[in-house]
């Protein structure tokens, strides 16, 4: 009688228990879809987000080398005219850009500089004096017909020789003794605050084009104004003025003669024949606001005599190159 009594207890207590596990799986099940959805729209939206940007990238390129090209194209119809440099923006319907005129006189010239030149743009540049020194006499002596350093540079693995001729490009400095890709491309250093900003470039302030007299005062490195001799605050004093507002004339110019010392005849504003494009882009989204994605494209480019055809010449197209226009924002 007590056996038959406690039957369906036991039935019951079996069947909430069953029923107290289906619970615990559904529980669990939903929860594991739930992690799963978040998972993957996580996923979506990553994927979406370097859509997007991958496509404002590309927008942003295209912006910039049709800006090249608009560049040129004012440059040959104002060539000859007063404004020699230029730093203004251009608007498109698609976004915006800035486009930087930069004469070859901002640069010193990698195949007429003296050591002692080349010397007093590597210390300006933060390199140690030993291998400034050892860099400086390995550019003079890669050009030389007849060089000392030949043996160094069948040493090396692999192993090539000297060009010993004139510089064709830049980038051959990269070569020589003692250069290193820090030296050569700058590199990010922190400042006194602890953000990254990035230090000057070798390559940035010596050409194939440039020259060894009057810089340009508009585009020249702050290393490049520091290695005429020109005190630190005086460089800072330029380069605010022209992030400001470009030199125009040379009156302007010889407005800040007082602080600038006998340098003051290093220095001259406009450019010759050789110049670099530099345009930097960023795309309009849909909504009207400019997108945070910019990229910059440049070319060298020599502009030919009047009546010459084609009245001028692509000497070098970048695709990508740095510009301090795009850490402005």
């Amino acid at each position: 009688m007590t056996c038959s009594s406690s039957s369906p207890v036991r039935t019951a207590s079996r069947r909430d228990r069953r029923r107290g596990g289906a619970l615990l799986a559904v529980l669990w099940l939903t929860a594991a879809l739930v992690a799963i959805a978040l998972s993957v729209a996580a996923t979506v939206r990553s994927e979406t987000e370097r859509a997007a940007n991958l496509a404002e990238g590309i927008r942003a390129h295209f912006l910039a080398a049709g800006g090249v090209e608009v560049a040129i194209l004012r440059k040959l119809e104002s060539f000859g005219g007063k404004a020699d440099f230029a730093r203004y923006p251009l608007d498109f319907p698609g976004g915006q850009a800035v486009v930087e005129v930069v004469p070859a006189t901002a640069r010193l010239s990698l195949n007429e500089a003296r050591p002692e030149q080349f010397y007093a743009v590597l210390l300006a540049l933060g390199v140690d004096p030993a291998r400034a020194q050892e860099i400086a006499f390995a550019l003079v002596d890669w050009r030389q017909p007849a060089g000392v350093l030949d043996s160094y540079y069948l040493s090396l693995v692999p192993s090539f020789r000297p060009r010993h001729a004139s510089y064709q490009e830049t980038e051959e400095a990269l070569y020589v003794r003692g250069m290193t890709p820090e030296i050569f491309y700058g590199d990010y250093v922190r400042d006194q605050q602890g953000k990254m900003v990035r230090a000057g470039a070798f390559r940035d302030c010596v050409s194939v084009h440039g020259t060894t007299q009057a810089f340009d005062v508009n585009y020249a490195e702050p290393a490049l104004l520091a290695s005429l001799g020109i005190a630190p605050p005086a460089v800072a004093a330029i380069v605010e003025r022209r992030r400001a507002q470009p030199f125009a004339s040379a009156a302007e110019l010889a407005a800040m003669g007082p602080i600038l010392g006998p340098a003051a005849g290093r220095l001259r504003v406009g450019g010759n024949t050789v110049f670099t494009f530099r345009v930097t882009a960023r795309p309009r989204r849909q909504d009207g606001r400019l997108a945070d994605t910019s990229r910059t494209v440049s070319a060298l480019v020599k502009i030919r005599k009047a009546g010459e055809d084609p009245p001028y010449q692509v000497l070098r197209w970048h695709d990508s190159t740095w510009s301090e226009v795009a850490e402005w924002r």
